[in-house]
């Protein structure tokens, strides 16, 4: 009490109400939303959060790889007034993977859910979900369109096809026993995840296939029903990236994450490079070039190229533009031509000590892709 006022001192009051604020329990559910241009979705998936989460402690952690829509300003807009609702937003990485391992990892829930922003899981199946962990038989709950009273009809019969073969390839090549197991839809223990996450690819789109995969069988797993729905608003993110994405883990996974199927497009992409160069070469001799200029045009030429196509495809969550695209051609064809010399040199050295020129061949090629591979992806597509 203020003895000059007879009014209760303001301090202790909001000293008070910092306290109780800080004192607050973490939210029993922690709902991972990966984002990329979903601006318009964001607001209406909120509020249907709201009316399905009734009465649970819940938050919502949108995951933004810096769109250019403003999805992760109106997520923060809402974060304002509802502290339920919080954003991550990630400057220099792409994927849906690694923003649902992030969001998972920023959570201290006991529970842990991942669904896509654009309205087409039904987030009232995260009531169900939530009730099979509570009971403590199961570690892991996925929302499966292929069980009874589920569907995923709103695909065009094409992608459907194209999700059942996934599907079955997840299951018979890595012993992934769920009936959907390309869902996107699904919800686990905190501390299931936080054990398993040091295995977990942050590239390409299907983490649930990498989640039970890695697990090997350790981890329960139940099943819910869920119709899938239309998109609400923006665009699909799925293109043919997605299924070397999906090829990638395959790879990974059957190898014990020793072989990385990026190095392996890597080479695959200067397998292509070796046929440009010799239509290069050949084009420029014929146009009366004496072999050292009609060389050197191929061999520009032909880096130029393996530069384009790993930028499109094996490095495509870290892709190059503007600016940093012209910088990047300029390093990487630096890079590779010291790599050239490296694969001479190496091949000369293996001929001195095995006349066969084959093995020399290979060894000295295996070097400068390995030479390429890793220079370059320390400097050229190096994390922004």
């Amino acid at each position: 009490m203020n003895a000059t006022t007879g009014l209760t001192d303001s301090k202790p009051l909001a000293a008070a109400a910092l306290d109780a604020g800080a004192s607050r329990p973490a939210p029993e559910l922690t709902v991972v939303i990966p984002t990329y241009n979903e601006c318009a979705n964001v607001p209406l998936l909120v509020e249907r959060l709201k009316r399905s989460l009734a009465g649970v402690e819940w938050e919502a952690i949108f995951v933004d790889d810096n769109s250019r829509d403003g999805t992760a300003a109106a997520a923060r807009a809402i974060g304002e007034t509802d502290s339920r609702v919080r954003c991550i937003r990630r400057i220099g990485r792409r994927g849906l993977s690694g923003a649902c391992i992030e969001g998972m990892l920023a959570s201290q829930a006991r529970y842990v859910a991942v669904m896509d922003a654009d309205l087409q899981h039904d987030e009232s199946a995260l009531v169900a979900m939530l009730e099979k962990l509570r009971g403590g038989n199961f570690d892991l709950v996925v929302a499966s369109r292929h069980l009874s009273g589920g569907s995923d009809e709103v695909f065009s019969a094409w992608r459907q096809k194209i999700s059942r073969g996934s599907s079955e390839i997840a299951r018979r090549v890595l012993g992934v026993s769920l009936s959907d197991p390309m869902s996107g839809f699904f919800m686990l223990k905190r501390d299931e995840f936080e054990a398993a996450a040091p295995q977990l690819s942050s590239q390409g789109f299907k983490i649930l296939v990498d989640l039970v995969a890695s697990a090997r069988g350790k981890l329960r797993v139940a099943e819910v029903p869920y119709v899938f729905r239309e998109r609400q608003h923006g665009e699909s993110k799925l293109d043919a990236r997605v299924a070397l994405d999906f090829l990638a883990l395959i790879v990974a996974k059957l190898t014990n994450d020793m072989v990385s199927f990026r190095f392996l497009m890597f080479c695959a992409v200067g397998l292509t490079g070796i046929g440009i160069h010799l239509a290069l070469l050949q084009a420029s001799a014929m146009e009366g070039l004496t072999f050292g200029q009609a060389q050197a045009i191929a061999t520009v030429g032909a880096i130029a190229w393996n530069f384009l196509l790993n930028n499109a495809l094996t490095y495509h969550d870290q892709r190059l533009t503007g600016w940093s695209f012209v910088t990047g051609l300029i390093r990487f064809e630096l890079i590779c031509s010291v790599g050239a010399i490296s694969n001479v040199g190496i091949a000369s050295w293996i001929y001195d000590y095995d006349s066969d020129w084959w093995i020399a061949g290979i060894g000295g090629a295996i070097m400068g892709a390995v030479w390429n591979y890793l220079v370059s992806s320390a400097i050229v597509w190096k994390q922004r």
